[in-house]
C-alpha cells in the first residue's frame, strides 16, 4: 500500500487564508485566466496518463480500460464543456422585456462564491475530484481540495501534480483522514461539495449549517433496476452486470437490486449467467478486468452481507479479505428485509428481488428512499413512463446503466436522501456561482411613473399600484380581456414616453428645453 503524507493540521487555516486572498486580488475575474486553469487541469491529466493510471491500480486494482472510460473521459468531457461555455455562462443575463421594468435595465450577472471546499470520495479520485474542480475554477471561485485518505497512490499524486499545473495560491489540495476533514469543516467557505455517503453528508451539512455555508451532497442510495419482460434480455443482462460489476460495483450510480416478475426470474438469471460467462471465460478470480475493493474492511462489509442473505448465490459469492477481492455475485429470490437490502451495498453484488407486476416493482421503490437512478429496461415507452412517473430519482433511465454521468450536458445530482444540487456542466458551474441581480433606474422614472411612492401618500395611490401591478391571469371559465387591454394602454402610454425622454436625454434636447424654459 502507497504510503499518503498529510497535511498538517495547524496548516490548515493559512491555506484557507492563503486561498482567499488570493480571490480577493480579483485575479480569477478574468475569463481568459479561468480558461487557461481549466486547460491546465487537461494537460495535468494528459502528461501524467501512466502515472495516474498506476496510481489508480494501485489503490483499486482497476483496468486501465476502466480508468480511461471512467475517470479520465468524464473529467476530459466536463474540461471541454467548461472551456467552450463559460464565456457564455458568465454573460449578463436580462430577465426579458417587462413592460414594467425595461427602463431600469435588470438584469443578473454570474459572481463567483469566494473560496469553496470540495472533498471527493475514493471510487472516481479524478471525474469526483477534478470535475467539480473545473467547475469551481469556471465560475471564478478559489478552491481547496480534499481527496480521499482510502486511495493513498492517487492522492499523493494529486497532491504533487495540482500545484505544478495551477496557480499555486488559488488552488490548493488538503490530504489526510478525519482530523484534517474535521479541521477543515471548523473553518467558514463560501460553499462546500461533497461526494459520498449519507453518514459523512449529514455530518457535513451540519458543520456548514454552522456557517451558513451552501453546500452540494451527492451521496448515492440503492438505484433499482426494473426489467419488463418484453425487453431484450440478452442486451439487458450485460448491461446490467456492466453497470453492476465495474469498478467492482463501486459506483454511487451503480444498479444496486433488479425488481423482476416472479415468473421471467429464471429467464433473467440464464441471460445473467451467460453474460457473466462471457465476461470472465477463465472465471473471474483469474480475470484482470475486475476491480478490487477500496479496503480490507469495506470488503469484510460487503462479504458479511453476502454471508448473511437469505437468497440462493447463483454466480459468485466468493471473497478473499487479505486480497481486497469480492467475486462479482448474483443472487436471486431476496426478498424486502434480506441483508443485502438493508444498505447500499457498494460492491460486486447483485441482488434480484422477485415481484408480482410492475405495480409492486413500483411500491417497492417508493416503499424506501429516493436513490440517485432509477433503471427500467423495456422497449415499451409506456411501461417507462410509468415506472417513472411513479418514483423519484436524481436520473430516469432507460435501457442502459451508469453513464448517464459521462453524458456532457446532463446534469448529475440527486433527490431527498441520494443528496441535493448538481455537479456537472453549466449546473455544477452554477452551484459554484451567485447570481447578483443588477439595474439602473433613471430619474426620469419618477416623473412619469414612480413619483407616486414618496410621502405624503395620495387617495388615489391605489391606480398607481394597479399600473404598476402584473395583470391577473384570467379567471378560470373566463374569457374576458379587457382589463388586460386597458393596463396595456396605460403601459403603451408610458413606454411611449419613457423612450422619449431617454432620446431627448441622449441628444441633450431636453437640458436646451429646460434652459429655455
Amino acid at each position: 500500500m502507497s504510503t499518503l503524507t498529510y497535511t498538517p493540521i495547524a496548516d490548515i487555516p493559512q491555506i484557507l487564508e492563503t486561498a482567499r486572498s488570493a480571490f480577493e486580488s480579483g485575479r480569477t475575474d478574468s475569463v481568459a485566466f479561468r480558461k487557461e486553469q481549466i486547460a491546465q487541469v487537461a494537460y495535468l491529466i494528459k502528461d501524467n496518463e501512466e502515472r495516474l493510471r498506476e496510481a489508480l491500480h494501485a489503490d483499486l486494482g482497476r483496468h486501465p480500460q476502466e480508468t480511461d472510460l471512467l475517470d479520465f473521459g468524464p473529467t476530459l468531457s466536463e474540461i471541454r464543456d467548461a472551456y467552450n461555455n463559460v464565456e457564455k455562462w458568465v454573460r449578463p443575463q436580462s430577465i426579458g422585456f417587462s413592460i414594467n421594468w425595461f427602463a431600469m435595465s435588470p438584469k443578473f450577472t454570474a459572481e463567483p462564491k469566494g473560496v469553496a471546499l470540495i472533498i471527493a470520495p475514493f471510487n472516481f479520485p479524478m471525474f469526483l475530484l477534478l470535475g467539480p474542480l473545473v467547475s469551481a475554477i469556471a465560475a471564478g471561485d478559489a478552491v481547496v481540495l480534499k481527496p480521499s485518505e482510502q486511495t493513498p497512490a492517487t492522492s499523493q499524486l494529486l497532491g504533487e501534480l495540482i500545484p505544478k499545473y495551477l496557480d499555486p495560491e488559488l488552488y490548493h489540495l488538503v490530504n489526510g483522514g478525519v482530523p484534517e476533514t474535521t479541521k477543515l469543516l471548523e473553518l467558514k467557505w463560501d460553499h462546500i461539495l461533497y461526494t459520498g455517503n449519507g453518514r459523512v453528508g449529514r455530518i457535513i451539512a451540519e458543520a456548514a449549517a454552522k456557517h451558513l455555508t451552501p453546500i452540494t451532497l451527492e451521496v448515492g442510495g440503492k438505484n433499482p433496476v426494473v426489467v419488463d419482460p418484453k425487453v431484450d434480455i440478452k442486451m439487458s443482462a450485460r448491461r446490467v452486470l456492466w453497470g453492476r460489476f465495474s469498478n467492482a460495483g463501486q459506483i454511487c450510480l451503480c444498479p444496486e437490486y433488479v425488481l423482476v416478475p416472479a415468473e421471467f426470474q429464471d429467464t433473467l438469471v440464464e441471460a445473467l449467467k451467460e453474460a457473466y460467462h462471457s465476461f470472465y471465460p477463465d472465471g473471474p478470480d483469474n480475470s484482470d478486468s475486475i476491480s478490487r475493493i477500496v479496503s480490507e474492511a469495506h470488503t469484510a462489509r460487503i462479504k458479511r452481507l453476502i454471508d448473511e442473505t437469505k437468497g440462493e448465490i447463483v454466480l459468485g459469492g466468493n471473497a478473499d479479505v487479505s486480497k481486497r477481492y469480492i467475486a462479482p455475485t448474483v443472487v436471486r429470490d431476496v426478498a424486502a428485509g434480506d441483508a443485502l437490502l438493508s444498505e447500499e451495498i457498494f460492491g460486486p453484488v447483485l441482488p434480484i428481488v422477485p415481484v408480482k407486476d410492475v405495480d409492486d416493482a413500483i411500491a417497492f421503490i417508493r416503499a424506501r428512499e429516493d436513490p440517485l437512478a432509477v433503471y427500467v429496461f423495456s422497449p415499451d415507452k409506456q411501461f417507462q413512463r410509468k415506472v417513472f412517473k411513479s418514483t423519484r430519482s436524481g436520473a430516469a433511465v432507460a435501457n442502459e446503466t451508469v453513464i448517464s454521468a459521462g453524458v456532457p450536458g446532463l446534469p448529475v445530482g440527486g433527490i431527498g436522501a441520494s443528496g441535493y444540487g448538481y455537479y456537472s456542466g453549466k449546473q455544477g458551474f452554477e452551484q459554484f456561482t451567485h447570481y447578483r441581480a443588477t439595474l439602473n433606474n433613471p430619474g426620469w422614472v419618477d416623473k412619469v411613473a414612480f413619483g407616486f411612492r414618496y410621502p405624503p401618500y395620495q387617495k388615489d395611490y391605489k391606480k398607481y399600484v394597479k399600473a404598476l401591478d402584473a395583470p391577473l391571469p384570467p379567471r378560470p371559465g373566463s374569457r374576458s380581456v379587457a382589463a388586460v387591454a386597458k393596463r396595456w394602454g396605460f403601459w403603451l402610454v408610458f413606454a411611449l414616453v419613457g423612450a422619449s425622454s431617454v432620446l431627448l436625454t441622449k441628444s441633450g434636447r431636453l437640458a436646451q428645453l429646460k434652459s429655455r424654459a
